[in-house]
């Protein structure tokens, strides 16, 4: 008998941690926890006594319940809260999934990301799903118009293969953005990114700070560029104990999903995102807001 009950004791114990973790990546991660992963590093040619603190939004997926238009404004607030001299924003501001019971849709987005605040200003650029469809996957395609006016509206400037001088101090640098990747324009199966026209227009030799909203183009990035910043993985969404994100390391490649990565000089931050897009799911990813500090030693530091 009690050989009998240790065998079903051991047989349900598989079946109820699967559940708990399911609940929790569903109910809990997703929904509960907002991190601050903050990046510190001085690019090289970066000038000397420039110090330029961003804050950088992605993927936020919105649709409720997961991402109602309240919760984006409150991470617009804790965006706010750390005092960035730019708010940068790296697309895909429509629903990832089907999982969702009201559309959050492109006005209700444009005014809770109204609320941002910073100096030298808001960029974005757009993702894949602002393209593929409307405010749900569901919803046919109107062209980016929706959230693009919305966007303007909110005070944001969206950036597509196009580039904008700031200064700091008397200090000059750009801001690049970079039409999405696989925006599938007209049906051509092709981008909308244009890098050579993008850093065509970057006028002189001050740093550029990239924003694109897939990794996919950084091999591609010259070492003209200082930083690029990205979001689209998710950070992998989905991390399994000991393996990581399997799927996300299978999409992208290993070095293309999460975190800071250097090659050669060039620097690439990939951010974890703030949504979810398949399904409406996180594990050991949690939903994350990137501040950047150029200028500051190099390092990183969760917060």
């Amino acid at each position: 008998m009690l050989d009998r009950r240790r065998f079903l004791a051991r047989g349900l114990t598989l079946p109820i941690l699967g559940a708990a973790t399911a609940a929790y990546a569903i109910g809990v991660e997703p929904n509960f926890f907002l991190q601050v992963k903050r990046y510190l590093l001085t690019p090289e040619g970066w000038p000397p006594g420039l110090v330029v603190r961003f804050a950088v939004i992605s993927d936020l997926h919105a649709g409720e319940p997961f991402m109602s238009a309240e919760r984006i404004g409150k991470i617009c607030l804790a965006a706010n809260a750390l005092a960035p001299d730019a708010v940068l924003l790296l697309g895909d501001f429509n629903a990832g999934h089907y999982f969702v019971t009201r559309a959050v849709d492109s006005q209700q987005i444009g005014e809770a990301l109204s609320v941002l605040r910073a100096p030298l200003g808001c960029y974005a650029v757009l993702g894949n799903h602002d393209w593929w469809h409307g405010p749900l996957l569901t919803s046919p395609s109107d062209g980016t118009v929706a959230i693009r006016r919305a966007l303007r509206q909110a005070g944001i400037v969206v950036l597509e293969n196009d580039a904008v001088a700031l200064s700091m101090d008397g200090r000059k640098f750009w801001i690049v953005g970079l039409g999405d990747q696989l925006a599938d324009v007209a049906g051509r199966g092709t981008g909308a990114d244009d890098l050579d026209g993008a850093l065509a227009k970057v006028a002189d030799a001050a740093p550029v700070v990239l924003m694109a909203h897939e990794p996919l183009i950084f091999p591609s990035v010259p070492r003209r560029v200082a930083l690029t910043l990205c979001g689209h993985t998710h950070g992998g969404q989905v991390n399994l104990p000991l393996l990581g994100p399997v799927v996300g390391d299978l999409r992208f490649g290993r070095n293309l999903v999460y975190g800071h990565v250097e090659r050669g000089g060039r620097h690439l931050i990939v951010s974890g995102g703030l949504g979810e897009s398949i399904i409406p799911a996180r594990f050991m990813r949690p939903p994350e807001l990137v501040e950047v500090v150029l200028g500051a030693p190099q390092g990183e530091a969760d917060g």
